[in-house]
């Protein structure tokens, strides 16, 4: 996607140690009309495989899957960290280890929104070792629904995930992606960016 190749080329920052820091339009300040942009381009690449659910983990992948599941028309549910006290006495339940918090986070879902009827398309902001996404595939088959697809805003294909995720079987989709990080520099597949 090039819109988004360009705004990584000019606000994004490799901060070391594998991490891209993309804070000023999606991570903590959000730019509602690339988050648009987004959710058509990840509903044109699923819309045909009619997912019911879209599925994120609270907080980073919540603008760009819900901008997918407005154009999808479809619920939005994303894997709180915490559990409220609203939330279901016993929720689904799986933890990740996170490379940006630096250890383990929980991940819980409400039963009463994931049920063996749902399809779910599996929507976050980065694809990088897939442990994240694993824990949302895992939350997926505790419910009994149906994964249909994953997608990812950025991938960063050298450290693996994409090739931890083919035995699941299902179309996994990036918008940008990373090859490496030289330097400075960030090495779009195909091309070296500036």
């Amino acid at each position: 996607m090039q819109l988004l190749k360009e705004r990584i080329e000019r606000d994004g920052r490799h901060l070391g140690g594998g991490i891209l820091k993309v804070d000023s339009f999606m991570n903590h300040q959000i730019d509602p009309l690339l988050m648009r942009s987004i959710g058509d381009e990840f509903a044109r690449r699923f819309r045909t495989l009619q997912p019911t659910k879209v599925l994120t983990a609270e907080t980073s992948g919540i603008a760009p899957a819900l901008a997918a599941a407005m154009a999808l028309e479809i619920p939005l549910v994303f894997a709180r960290k915490h559990q409220p006290v609203t939330m279901a006495e016993t929720p689904l339940r799986e933890t990740a280890a996170s490379h940006t918090h630096g250890k383990d986070v929980e991940l819980l879902v409400s039963p009463e929104y994931l049920s063996p009827s749902d399809r779910v398309l599996i929507l976050d902001d980065f694809l990088a070792t897939a442990r994240t996404l694993h824990a949302l595939v895992k939350l997926v088959q505790q419910s009994g629904a149906q994964l249909v697809g994953i997608g990812a805003v950025i991938e960063k294909s050298f450290e693996g995930g994409r090739k931890a995720l083919t035995s699941l079987k299902v179309p996994v989709e990036s918008l940008a992606v990373i090859e490496r990080f030289e330097a400075d520099q960030i090495v779009f597949e195909g091309h070296i960016v500036n």
